[in-house]
């Protein structure tokens, strides 16, 4: 009889068990494993789905220890051109993740996962398949539809961090990049400069460059100016190609935005080749306040993403999903803010 209640859990899944109890496979798991934060109706109906669908259900008589959240994995994309070992944003979001899990006695499994240039992962690590952890951070990358697919069948939580999915069924923490980029170039007008030129999109990028994108648009048109838009990766490389490009195109253009602070450096050293002084001849600004752009001369103003905050919020979302499994998803949107430096000035008359 034993043996085939074994055939039978074989066949059956956590999966068929949430489509047939109507709930989460999060929750089908957490039932599975006694642990709390399930309402006793719902409890009771996964476990007679599982009995109807031939799963052998063997209660814990080690609640106390079961109940216990222990591992978190964080895992971080890593594109063609990143190193794996120094990422300058998502280091601070690290910080912030490890913090949480610190004080709640988490450990913290860290794997990176390799993504094409558009951030779509293009393997799954180990992790994922381990059975190691309670549940899963994901950072910087774009979830298409196969790993979306995959995700969802499995019994951990999932929360993004600065990273997108088509129907965004997960919880997340995200920078609020339209409004960001809007209020940059809005800076720049608001100094006087009518010519401002972006480096650092195209149209197909990531999705939170496209919403930088779109704010540096939205910008431009409510003040009636003419966009100047060359097309180019988020690479310092390709910036500088693209920065060279387009001002000697347009010498007419007083100021750019760059979707990131890498990018906005590259174009100030393009300046300075070039003979335009930063920011007498042509003023900059980046986007996320990594830690070189207050030491470069001049220092660059830039649009501040709280870096560690996003970390920190990520892992509360984390421990609050599996406390409360069935609770509504979550967006945490951080709104990034000013930092004034010296790259911005009136333009000459």
């Amino acid at each position: 009889m034993m043996k085939e209640h074994s055939a039978s859990n074989s066949k059956v899944t956590i999966a068929d068990i949430a489509r047939d109890s109507g709930v989460s496979p999060a929750t089908v798991s957490l039932v599975l494993r006694d642990k709390p934060g399930i309402g006793a109706e719902t409890r009771q109906r996964v476990l007679e789905s599982a009995q109807n669908l031939g799963y052998l259900y063997r209660p814990t008589h080690q609640s106390q220890t079961s109940a216990k959240i222990t591992n978190f994995g964080l895992i971080i994309k890593v594109g063609p051109y990143d190193d794996p070992h120094s990422n300058i944003f998502y280091t601070p979001v690290m910080s912030g993740i490890e913090m949480i899990c610190r004080r709640s006695r988490v450990n913290l499994l860290y794997t990176t996962m390799p993504v094409d240039e558009h951030n779509n992962p293009l393997e799954l690590p180990p992790l994922f398949t381990e059975g190691q952890v309670d549940g899963i951070l994901l950072v910087g990358m774009h979830l298409n539809e196969t790993m979306d697919a995959f995700l969802q069948q499995q019994s951990f939580p999932v929360v993004l961090v600065d990273a997108y999915t088509a129907d965004h069924p997960y919880d997340s923490v995200v920078s609020d990049n339209v409004d960001g980029a809007y209020q940059a170039v809005r800076y720049l007008i608001q100094n006087g400069h009518r010519h401002i030129g972006i480096i650092g999109s195209e149209p197909d990028s990531y999705p939170s460059v496209q919403e930088r994108r779109q704010g540096y648009l939205k910008a431009l048109q409510e003040h009636e100016l003419t966009p100047y838009l060359v097309d180019c990766a988020l690479l310092p490389e390709a910036a500088s190609v693209a920065a060279s490009a387009l001002l000697r195109k347009n010498p007419e253009i007083t100021a750019i935005f760059g979707c990131n602070d890498e990018v906005a450096i590259a174009v100030m050293q393009v300046a300075t080749k070039l003979g335009r002084e930063v920011p007498k001849d042509l003023s900059v600004i980046g986007f996320d306040n990594i830690a070189l752009a207050q030491h470069i001369t001049p220092p660059l103003t830039t649009m501040r993403i709280d870096k560690m905050g996003m970390g920190r919020l990520a892992a509360q979302l984390l421990l609050n999903r599996l406390e409360f499994p069935e609770a509504a998803k979550v967006q945490t949107v951080i709104h990034p803010h000013l930092i004034e430096r010296q790259s911005v000035q009136r333009p000459k008359t």
